[in-house]
């Protein structure tokens, strides 16, 4: 809806400008409508001075579909000098008066009208600083004028201008900006604005001008470089085909052979390479192999073929280095200082080649780059993980289309060196296909006796790596071939304990973390309990994989608050908060019960995240002589559970009242059923739960065992027993009941694990019943005829 007519006495005829602003103390010229060019020359005819407000058309709508929305409400006041006619149009020369602000606007006889005020400035400036403005727009305008030949005609009436509305309003219309930016300048009331404004687009639109003229420039001179080239290579082909017999022709000749004679490979390596350099020059330009002998040759001289100058190893700064890139893992760190020792002392000739085994997030990687370190050596990694390529290795004959060098040949060319450290990652994760057997392939890259000629079949030339120094890392033994097995040093790396994973939280992985989250001690303080229960409940691991990302969790979440404003600084993370910032506890351990009834018993297992404890649970029904296995056993378990209840019926069917073992059946459950569980480890924890039910006596609680047995009641050793004991400590069982054998595996458990619990050693099965249960089961006796008689025990 248009307004009605105003009372305002000031009213006029709206002429619309098209994309244009005109500025005060100006003359212009553009073309109007005929029907509003018509009205206005009716006007003049009468005699009178003809004024109308020139608004500014905010879109790029035509007649009649503009409306009193699509204009500016800031306009000028024109006095109309001469209306001309001009084909369908009029051609109006206009004459800018003063800027004004439209009180109103409404539609008369097809034409815009309003009513009117003067708008006026704000003089908030001196003459002394105009002055300087008015020097400084002259001075910029002729910089840019400058820049543009034949342009003196525009700028010459500038110089004798004196006020800078009249320069603006003869400059403005010209300039390539947004009509809103230049309806904006002209809507500013404050000079003082409004001139450094006007300054600040001549500015912008000098450096605009100065920075295309310099990219065109650039344009140029490389399109002419490149035309220059084109022709020197045009010339250089010519000159190829008239000396195609020579056999130091141009193509080779130039960039190559120089090279090859300067390099330091040896003599082999250089005939082969000149040989294929003699095939690039008698090939002529137009040879189709030019570019697989160029990559070959490329190749042969990035390779390095020399050993660079050898840093003398310095042992104390080797463990200094270790000590401070790893926590915890003493014995793997003193095994690599043992190996860098023998390293000194053979002058660094490669000796066994180490594999770090054990779960992820162990620090396996970062192990071979803290030894590149100490070492002063350059440091290569080669991920293995699901290859199945033997041509990864190896390499791909050149014969093939896209042929290129293996891994360890790009490894190599990367280092740059040739000695440096390099890292075979997930060994364990090779597999073969109809391709090949990459970890055949291996063998001769891994054995020391072999890889001195090395031969990858893109190289075709034998290379040396027995200088390199490998890692290889794997996350599990049962999947690595026993060839190449056998060709390496395991160094088992178990996990880190709880304390161990405090110091790496503290020393390693929060520092890192804030550093990557832009926070820094000042802003981010994590409690030690609160630490503490992060490892404890928040993660299930035998590395820091986990913790990391869950420090990472509570470092997002507290740069949320600080940016946010709710957090006061430092922000101090304590145990009562991690609820809040990782919600519900993710980690459930078991802990040692308060009582057990007869048939329970505590064990002890080892998972590829560390230990755990689980209780071995037995009853017994009436029925037939039945043993029922639940808690998905695997076969290992299986057989223990059998090979307890065939050793408990042998020792304890004629000694033991109340027991029928025909009439009754035996059921055994080990809880979390939906966890597959296997290994030669539960024997005496079975065997103890069977005689617990049998007798019916019940087994200390804080008591844990492991063990395996066998059909004659002999304990065997097992493996894990740092996780194990690990476990027992954790879920606060105070006695640890392990075989004799494994005595001397107490010496990898922590001290201060080790210094809380009591351990007791045994070699049979009546050593752990007596421990267990206190019942003397007396041996065995065997008759001359080979049966054997037992004595009965007393008091069960």
């Amino acid at each position: 809806m248009y307004s009605q007519q105003p009372s305002n006495n000031k009213e006029s005829i709206v002429i619309p400008l098209f994309e244009m602003v005109i500025y005060p103390h100006s003359r212009t010229k553009f073309l109007i409508e005929k029907t509003l060019g018509e009205k206005l020359l009716t006007e003049m005819n009468n005699g009178e001075p003809v004024h109308a407000i020139g608004l500014t058309v905010k879109s790029d709508k035509r007649p009649p579909d503009i409306s009193e929305d699509d204009l500016y409400r800031t306009g000028i006041l024109f006095h109309i000098t001469s209306l001309q006619p001009a084909d369908e149009e009029y051609l109006i020369h206009v004459k800018s008066l003063q800027r004004v602000e439209t009180s109103s606007l409404y539609l008369k006889d097809g034409e815009f009208y309003a009513s009117y005020e003067p708008l006026p400035d704000i003089h908030d400036l001196d003459e002394n600083f105009q002055e300087t403005i008015l020097s400084d727009v002259k001075k910029t305008i002729n910089d840019i004028s400058s820049r543009f030949h034949s342009s003196e005609e525009f700028t010459r009436p500038i110089a004798d201008m004196d006020s800078i509305d009249h320069i603006m309003g003869y400059v403005m219309p010209f300039m390539p900006i947004k009509i809103s930016e230049k309806q904006d300048l002209l809507e500013t009331v404050s000079l003082r604005e409004r001139y450094l404004t006007f300054l600040y687009i001549l500015n912008k639109q000098k450096e605009n001008i100065n920075l295309q003229i310099e990219v065109a420039k650039k344009v140029a001179e490389k399109v002419n470089k490149s035309h220059r080239e084109a022709m020197l290579r045009e010339q250089l082909k010519v000159i190829q085909e008239e000396l195609n017999d020579n056999e130091d022709s141009v193509l080779g000749e130039v960039g190559y052979r120089e090279r090859i004679d300067s390099s330091n490979m040896p003599e082999e390596v250089k005939k082969k390479a000149l040989s294929e350099l003699k095939k690039l020059d008698n090939g002529g330009s137009h040879n189709p192999e030019n570019p697989v002998i160029r990559n070959y040759l490329d190749l042969l001289l990035d390779l390095p073929w020399m050993i660079d100058e050898k840093k003398n190893i310095d042992i104390n700064e080797a463990r200094s280095v270790l000590e401070s890139n790893h926590n915890g893992l003493e014995k793997v760190k003193e095994r690599i200082i043992q190996h860098l020792a023998v390293m000194k002392l053979k002058h660094e000739k490669q000796g066994s080649i180490l594999l770090f085994t054990g779960p992820p997030g162990t620090g396996k990687t970062s192990l071979g780059k803290s030894i590149a370190d100490a070492l002063g050596r350059k440091y290569v990694r080669v991920s293995l993980g699901g290859v199945k390529d033997e041509a990864e290795i190896r390499g791909h004959r050149r014969t093939y289309v896209g042929a290129l060098p293996g891994r360890i040949i790009q490894g190599m060319k990367k280092a740059g060196t040739k000695n440096p450290v390099f890292v075979l990652d997930e060994i364990d994760k090779l597999s073969s296909s109809y391709s090949g057997d990459p970890a055949s392939a291996l063998l001769e890259v891994l054995d020391p006796e072999q890889n001195g000629t090395f031969s990858d079949h893109y190289l075709e030339v034998p290379y040396d790596l027995s200088e390199v120094l490998f890692i290889a890392t794997a996350n599990s033994l049962a999947t690595i071939p026993w060839p190449l097995l056998d060709r390496l040093e395991v160094i088992e790396i178990s996990g880190y304990t709880k304390n161990e994973k405090l110091a790496i939280a503290k020393d390693h992985l929060l520092p890192s973390i804030l550093e990557e989250h832009g926070l820094d001690a000042d802003k981010l303080k994590v409690d030690d309990e609160a630490l503490k229960l992060i490892i404890d409940k928040y993660t299930h691991e035998a590395g820091v994989r986990g913790l990391k990302k869950q420090l990472a969790r509570t470092a997002r979440f507290v740069s949320e608050r600080i940016v946010s404003g709710k957090a006061e600084l430092p922000y101090e993370v304590k145990v009562e908060m991690l609820k809040v910032i990782l919600g519900k506890e993710l980690v459930r351990q078991e802990e040692a019960r308060k009582e057990n009834v007869p048939g329970v018993v505590t064990g002890l297992a080892w998972t590829p995240v560390g230990g755990d404890i689980l209780f071995i649970e037995g009853t017994f029904m009436p029925g037939k002589g039945k043993l029922t296995l639940t808690g998905q056993l695997g076969d290992v378990m299986k057989e223990s559970a059998q090979i307890s209840l065939s050793l408990a019926r042998s020792r304890l069917a004629n000694t033991v009242s109340g027991f029928d073992f025909i009439k009754s059946d035996i059921h055994i459950h080990v809880p979390s059923g939906a966890t597959p569980k296997d290994g030669p480890s539960a024997g005496v924890t079975l065997f103890t739960a069977l005689t617990s039910l049998i007798t019916g006596k019940a087994v200390d609680p804080q008591l844990a065992m492991t063990g395996e047995i066998t059909l004659s009641g002999a304990v065997l050793p097992v493996g894990g027993i740092k996780e194990k004991v690990l476990a027992a400590h954790r879920a606060g069982i105070k006695k640890v009941i392990l075989p004799k054998e494994n005595a001397r595996d107490l010496e990898d458990v922590p001290e201060d694990a080790r210094s809380e619990l009591t351990f007791v050693t045994v070699q049979t099965i009546e050593d752990v019943l007596k421990e267990a249960l206190d019942i003397d089961l007396p041996k065995p006796l065997v008759s001359n005829t080979g049966s054997s008689s037992l004595t009965p025990v007393q008091n069960i």
